[in-house]
């Protein structure tokens, strides 16, 4: 949503009122006529006390009436920013907030925004990561109703992105080290597997499949006769694809623990190449007896990325969600146009994902006289989200998150398509069932159906070797460092180094780090260090096996 810029042609009138001034601006009142000062100051009084870890907003601020009163009660781990949509306001806040000192004040800035998106990157930009806990509106002046939509979003794209902040830290204080570690050890995979650069689906059309509870209804229509297509699938659907005999070209991995073997349960003497992110369970790699290329995200900012850069297969953006990497990959190693059939991001009443996966699987072998079919739990939620898009669909917090995040990454590209169904509306063109299987078919026989890959071949053996050799004389020398073996001289910088040892922290997820001078600190560093030091020793003795 864009700010109204549009001028009036005269410039805001001020007329003396009580202490203060009254502004007058695109035939509107903006400010008491009577005592604006006062006036503001009840109101940021109302808002009083100040919580602490919290981001206020103040859209408008007009003359600045109000904002010493809220910075001499603002918490220190609190801060105020201000928002101005109209370039005229917001010169005419500028000229007034510099005769006073709120501009020396660390904890207050402010921002003449076109675009609500901006706001929210130039309070990331100020304030890092995870510094606050909630945003709040505080409402002092009138010049909040010339732009009212645009406010309101501003705060509506603060506050989710908060909550995608905080969310992405808990994964990485739970899950971070198991990353690294799938990581490291999947290192020496890339000296025999291809990345995922070498694939080249062309310009044919992609099916990307989900395993929401849509896919069945898909699926019944696609089998009767399928098209010529690219099918690119999520491992949680691979064993209901199997049950209907539609074998995908492709399938993508991402889960990092050991959930997500059941997936390629049964799946013996099925060849289906897979893709998986290089932080995935090592044990996936030739579970289908065929090629296994690699891809990476960046779940969170290393150092160790960055070494090891010229090694690194293809990246994609950091999702969470193997349904959007998927719908990534496709649209990375193809340039037609990608169909989305059961990614819903949603749930019915009785069903989590398709028939044929394997929750769905253990929803029936669970079932006794004693416990039902429904997942009640999960469906009768306080916080679940029902009738999603019609059909007795219901969603939750984090399926919403991810939609959200499907939009904002694939709503832009015009090449991704949804089959009419899922459990969610998506902001991307939507046809019928049977209008998509119609356009593939046209699309197909306008595409030479290519070969499913470019010049495959892993990096070099040697090169990998001299890496992992590097990465575990840095950790060693921090270890000799922390032992008191050696002198501390380097201990700052090896500790930036190796990011990777801390980031998992509580106290770090998506934060900077505490000093070196904290003991507390550098001890939990030397607890981690040799379990990735013979972390790194496997991934050598991987290589030499191979």
């Amino acid at each position: 949503m864009q700010a109204n810029e549009t001028l009036s042609g005269e410039p805001p009138r001020l007329e003396p009122a009580g202490s203060g001034f009254s502004v007058y601006y695109m035939g509107k009142i903006l400010l008491s006529r009577i005592d604006p000062v006062k006036q503001a100051e009840r109101a940021a009084l109302g808002a009083l006390p100040l919580a602490e870890r919290t981001l206020y907003l103040l859209p408008s601020p007009l003359l600045g009436y109000g904002i010493p009163l809220i910075l001499r009660n603002l918490p220190e781990d609190s801060a105020l920013l201000c928002v101005e949509a109209d370039a005229t306001l917001a010169g005419l806040f500028r000229e007034h907030i510099s005769r006073t000192d709120a501009n020396e004040n660390r904890n207050f800035r402010f921002i003449h925004a076109k675009n609500p998106s901006d706001v929210c990157l130039f309070a990331s930009r100020t304030w890092g990561l995870c510094r606050f806990r909630r945003v709040e509106e505080l409402r002092l002046t009138g010049g909040r109703r010339l732009n009212a939509d645009f406010y309101d979003a501003a705060a509506n794209i603060l506050r989710q992105n908060l909550v995608t902040e905080w969310s992405n830290a808990m994964t990485l204080v739970k899950l971070g080290r198991l990353y690294v570690r799938n990581a490291i050890r999947n290192l020496a995979l890339l000296a025999k597997c291809p990345g995922a650069e070498s694939l080249d689906f062309g310009n044919a059309p992609v099916l990307a499949l989900g395993a929401g509870p849509s896919l069945d209804g898909f699926l019944n229509e696609f089998e009767r006769a399928p098209p010529d297509c690219r099918i690119i699938c999520v491992d949680t659907a691979l064993r209901a694809l199997k049950e209907r005999r539609i074998k995908p070209d492709l399938v993508v991995a991402l889960e990092a623990q050991h959930w997500n073997l059941r997936d390629f349960a049964g799946m013996g003497g099925w060849k289906v190449p897979v893709a998986m992110d290089l932080s995935s369970l090592s044990a996936v790699s030739g579970l289908l007896g065929t090629e296994t290329c690699l891809f990476w995200t960046r779940w969170t900012e290393l150092n160790l990325f960055d070494r090891l850069s010229a090694l690194l297969p293809m990246e994609l953006p950091p999702l969470g969600s193997v349904g959007l990497s998927a719908v990534s990959l496709a649209l990375r190693i193809g340039s037609g146009t990608v169909f989305v059939a059961g990614m819903d991001f949603a749930f019915t009443i009785d069903e989590y994902h398709c028939r044929g996966c394997p929750t769905h699987g253990e929803v029936l072998r669970r079932h006794t006289r004693f416990g039902g079919l429904y997942p009640t739990d999960a469906a009768m939620a306080q916080n679940f989200v029902p009738e999603a898009a019609g059909g007795g669909f219901r969603s939750g917090p984090a399926m919403t998150r991810y939609r959200r995040l499907f939009e904002a990454e694939f709503a832009g590209t015009g090449r991704v398509v949804a089959v009419e169904g899922n459990g969610t509306p998506l902001a991307v063109r939507t046809v019928s069932r049977a209008a998509a299987l119609n356009e593939m078919r046209r699309l197909a026989a306008e595409a030479p159906r290519p070969p499913a890959r470019r010049a495959a071949g892993g990096r070099g053996a040697a090169q990998l070797r001299a890496a992992i050799e590097r990465e575990k004389q840095l950790l060693e020398e921090l270890l000799s460092i922390l032992k008191g073996e050696s002198p501390v001289g380097r201990l700052e910088s090896l500790l930036d180094l190796e990011r990777y040892l801390w980031a998992h922290f509580p106290d770090c997820a998506g934060r900077a780090r505490p000093q070196a001078s904290d003991l507390g600190f550098l001890k939990r560093v030397r607890a981690e260090i040799e379990p990735f030091i013979k972390t790194w020793i496997m991934a050598l003795a991987s290589l030499a096996d191979d």
